[in-house]
C-alpha cells in the first residue's frame, strides 16, 4: 500500500511541479477519522442559528408594492433565460408567484426545474431560489391576490387564486 501511495505522490509532483517538494508518503496516509458526533443532524433545526438570507424591507416594499415582476430562471449552464413579466404578491416577510396558465406554463416548468434565478421589480434586482409555499400560506396569499387585483377583473385574477392555483405557488427567497 505504502509504494502504492509514493508512486502517486510521485507522479503527482511530477505533473503538478507545483505541489510541495516536502511531500511525502506520510503526508498522504490515511488518518483515523473522528467519529465523535459534534451535533446531531437529526433532531429538530435550530433556525435560530440557521443563516438563511431574508429579504430587506426596502425590497420587499418595492416588490411586493411594484403591479408586475419581471422573472428569469437559470438554465444548467447558469445564465438566465429571457425575463418574463408576472404578477406577485406579499404576504408578511414573503414574496409569491403563481402561474396562471397551469403547470404546463413554460417559464413555471423552468423555473420548478432549475430551482433558482433573478427577478426585477420596482427598482429592486435579486438573485432568488425558487421555493414550495406552504399549504397554510394559501389562503393570505388568495387574499393578497384580490386585494392587489381584483380591479382587473375575475377573467385576470381568477386563474391565480382558489385551490387549482394553490400548487402552482412559488415562494420567493433571497440568494445570498
Amino acid at each position: 500500500m505504502m509504494r502504492r501511495l509514493l508512486v502517486v505522490v510521485l507522479m503527482c509532483t511530477s505533473l503538478f511541479p507545483a505541489a510541495p517538494a516536502a511531500a511525502t508518503a506520510s503526508t498522504f496516509a490515511p488518518r483515523r477519522l473522528d467519529r465523535r458526533r459534534r451535533g446531531s443532524h437529526h433532531g429538530p433545526r435550530d433556525e435560530s442559528r440557521c443563516d438563511m438570507p431574508t429579504w430587506t424591507d426596502e425590497d420587499l416594499n418595492r416588490v411586493g408594492d411594484a403591479e408586475e415582476l419581471q422573472l428569469s430562471s437559470r438554465r444548467p449552464d447558469a445564465t438566465l433565460r429571457p425575463y418574463v413579466t408576472i404578477w406577485v404578491v406579499r404576504v408578511g416577510d414573503d414574496l409569491y408567484v403563481r402561474s396562471a396558465n397551469g403547470p404546463d406554463n413554460p417559464w413555471y416548468r423552468r423555473a420548478k426545474a432549475s430551482g433558482t434565478g433573478r427577478i426585477r421589480a420596482g427598482g429592486s434586482e435579486r438573485d432568488v431560489t425558487f421555493a414550495e409555499s406552504t399549504p397554510e400560506a394559501n389562503a393570505a396569499i388568495d387574499a393578497a391576490y384580490h386585494a392587489k387585483y381584483d380591479r382587473f377583473g375575475p377573467s385576470y385574477v381568477g386563474p391565480v387564486v382558489g385551490p387549482k392555483a394553490a400548487p402552482l405557488t412559488i415562494r420567493l427567497l433571497p440568494t445570498p
